[in-house]
């Protein structure tokens, strides 16, 4: 759906002044992060055997068994990758900024709404903030607008964080209240050109039927 919509609005946005994309990712689809690689499951989008297949596929790395940890991490994989790939595509002959971020941990909203009640409103929220990495909805949002309208994040290509009160999780491995944005690292997957390449062609060729076709002319 992030794919499908940004190349519905690229046509667009090749019109605008200052045009920016932002597409949010997440330290748990990048495993370069200690939420991405000691929290299991890990985000592997394998040979994306699940986006070659196409429709009725479980999971993107093609496995058969549904696991909506993993489709998240993988999700927010994907979505970094988009963001790179646009990058390196679209931005030199656009001028469209492409960026992603992580916002911190937006710890009460209905990412967990199939989970009991003492999860969702004690236990999770209580130990993000033991732990420093809780961010308010209101905060997170403006960290969104700080990189679609601040001048320091007029910058295509960039994995944006704050560190905040996580600051001793180290700076690759950001989030919390507070802090100054940063450029923070991709993982060594979402930045492989391969990898990329592989995400823009095959998403393309899935959302082909929902694009007028002088649309798909432009991005072959």
């Amino acid at each position: 759906s992030h794919f499908l919509l940004l190349q519905l609005l690229i046509p667009e946005l090749k019109k605008a002044k200052d045009p920016r994309v932002c597409i949010v990712g997440s330290v748990t689809g990048n495993k370069n992060t200690i939420a991405g690689s000691l929290v299991k499951p890990i985000a592997d989008v394998g040979d994306f055997s699940g986006l070659r297949t196409g429709p009725g596929a479980v999971m993107v790395d093609g496995s058969s068994q549904f696991d909506g940890a993993k489709a998240y991490k993988d999700a927010k994989a994907l979505n970094m990758m988009t963001v790179l790939e646009a990058h390196r595509r679209l931005h030199k002959d656009t001028g469209i900024i492409f960026n992603s971020m992580y916002p911190g941990c937006i710890a009460q909203t209905q990412l967990f709404r199939e989970k009991r009640d003492w999860f969702r409103y004690f236990f999770f929220p209580t130990l993000m903030k033991a732990i420093g990495s809780y961010v308010s909805q209101p905060e997170a949002g403006q960290r969104l607008a700080q990189v679609i309208a601040d001048p320091i994040a007029a910058k295509s290509g960039v994995y944006w964080s704050w560190n905040g009160d996580a600051k001793y999780f180290g700076v690759g491995n950001a989030g919390g209240a507070g802090g100054e944005i940063f450029e923070n690292d991709f993982s060594g997957m979402v930045q492989d050109e391969g990898n990329g390449k592989l995400c823009w062609d095959l998403s393309l060729k899935l959302v082909k039927p929902y694009l007028q076709e002088n649309i798909w002319d432009l991005f072959q």
